[in-house]
């Protein structure tokens, strides 16, 4: 709701420069896409190496992790 706010300012102050985000958004969402996906797979490696690395110990019978 913020940014529409802010977005609907953008408009009346600068019409032009309003219609340009508009218009340049889906590009800019396509472009970070890629980036996300790199993201998205970097967390889920991590998150495996971690439950990995911790599995002698839970099998073990060590302290449960409260995360």
């Amino acid at each position: 709701m913020a940014a529409f706010l802010l977005w609907c300012l953008l408009l009346v102050v600068c019409w032009p420069l309003a219609l340009l985000a508009l218009v340049l958004w889906p590009l800019v969402w396509l472009v970070s896409l890629p980036f996300r996906l790199v993201g998205i797979t970097f967390a889920a490696i991590f998150a495996f190496l971690r439950a990995l690395l911790f599995l002698p110990a839970r099998v073990l019978g060590g302290p449960a992790a409260t995360a």
